[in-house]
């Protein structure tokens, strides 16, 4: 399993990358372009709903067919494509189809990772394991800000984007040929459609209930922060250049990485999955809190709360251990990539939010740095909703 991982961890480099990279670019699409703050939210938006929604069919397909073909004929068709998709835009509408593209290409890589994690190694690592996935794939966080820009500056967006379509094609490829495939536990007689519908297995599971909300919109901040709004929120409110975005960026995507490594382990650390959930993302929410009550209270301190909210909204490792321990082993797949669907699927529908609440507030008789501020103050008030609902939730570490 050791060198189909490593090419999965490429590929989910691949996928963090792409998930942020709009930020440090917006720039060049607004003067290029035209794109719009609320054309570039909801590119992104599509990109987070079309990874969400391809969640059910990928477990589907983890389960019946394996990681090998899921995840390197999707990141093929989808993640290369859409890369030259956006490499040959002439509009804002070929931006947001590319995005749509690329989640779908994006799609299948962490899950297949958690996949086999979950059928090949031991229960108590799952969590660890999980972490360490994503806070080395989470350096496509990093590349996708300084190195970026720097890229940027010396070839263009459109030579970057052709370069990036075709390490694309070089990882799926090497999905093909390396990932080994678990032994298959779902029964080869049961119908497709049958074996499809027994998702409903899941939500039947009430130990789960308490936990969606949550699922929905703990990732969402620092996605939503990072990929899309620290951009214009560093250049209307202190009008700062490209570099300075891009280093900021940079200091979100290394609190993210930190934040990540470090959640994966803590269950083990403090004996509990709940309350490490419930502190991590109580934090979050009073980092997002504390910009809409101080919004412009200096670059130094905006850049530390950023930092804030990315590490302390890592805890989707944590989450995804903590439900998966509730789940029936047979429907691994589908219980990863629904959790994964709630999570990714909610970063998105409150990117199109946020992107209109944007647009809508930008007409009004208000400054900049107030349309902000509630912007702050909604991503605070859903995580507080949704720390409410997981203190209903069970503890367990197994």
């Amino acid at each position: 399993m050791r060198a189909g991982l490593i090419f999965l961890g490429f590929g989910y480099v691949l996928s963090q990358f792409y998930r942020s990279f709009l930020a440090v670019l917006t720039p060049n699409l607004q003067t290029d372009l035209g794109a719009t703050p609320e054309q570039l939210s909801a590119a992104l938006g599509l990109w987070f709903l079309s990874f969400s929604a391809m969640q059910i069919p990928i477990g589907w397909a983890l389960d019946r067919i394996g990681p090998r073909v899921t995840s390197s004929v999707l990141l093929l068709l989808g993640g290369a494509g859409g890369a030259l998709v956006f490499a040959l835009a002439a509009t804002p509408v070929h931006i947001m189809l590319a995005m749509f593209l690329i989640g779908i290409g994006c799609a299948p890589v962490l899950m297949a990772s958690y996949f086999i994690f979950a059928r090949a190694f031991p229960a108590h690592m799952f969590a660890t394991l999980g972490a360490l996935m994503i806070g080395l794939g989470s350096f496509g966080n990093l590349a996708g800000a300084v190195p970026l820009n720097m890229l940027v500056e010396v070839v263009g967006w459109r030579s970057a984007l052709l370069g990036l379509s075709g390490v694309s094609v070089i990882v799926a490829v090497g999905l093909w040929f390396v990932v080994e495939n678990p032994p298959r536990l779902v029964a080869p007689e049961t119908g497709a459609l049958q074996d499809f519908l027994q998702l409903k297995d899941l939500l039947k599971v009430r130990l789960l209930w308490p936990m969606f909300p949550l699922m929905l919109v703990s990732y969402a901040p620092a996605a939503g922060f990072r990929g899309l709004w620290i951009a214009p929120y560093l250049s209307e409110v202190y009008q700062v250049d490209s570099a300075t975005i891009g280093f900021a960026s940079s200091v979100m995507a290394c609190a993210m990485i930190a934040g990540a490594l470090l959640y994966g382990p803590a269950d083990r650390i403090f004996k509990t999955r709940k309350w490490v959930i419930i502190v991590g993302n109580s934090i979050c929410a009073f980092s997002c809190f504390s910009l809409f009550l101080v919004p412009a209270a200096g670059l130094l301190p905006s850049m530390v709360l950023f930092g804030f909210v990315g590490f302390f909204g890592m805890s989707f490792p944590l989450l995804m251990a903590h439900g998966r321990s509730f789940a029936p082993v047979r429907l691994t797949g589908r219980a990863v990539t629904l959790f994964n669907l709630l999570s990714i699927g909610g970063v998105g529908i409150l990117q199109f939010v946020t992107g209109r609440l944007h647009a809508v507030i930008s007409q009004l008789d208000l400054q900049s740095i107030e349309t902000y501020q509630l912007i702050f103050l909604f991503y605070a008030g859903l995580l507080t909703i949704g720390v409410a609902f997981y203190l209903l939730s069970q503890d367990r570490l197994d």
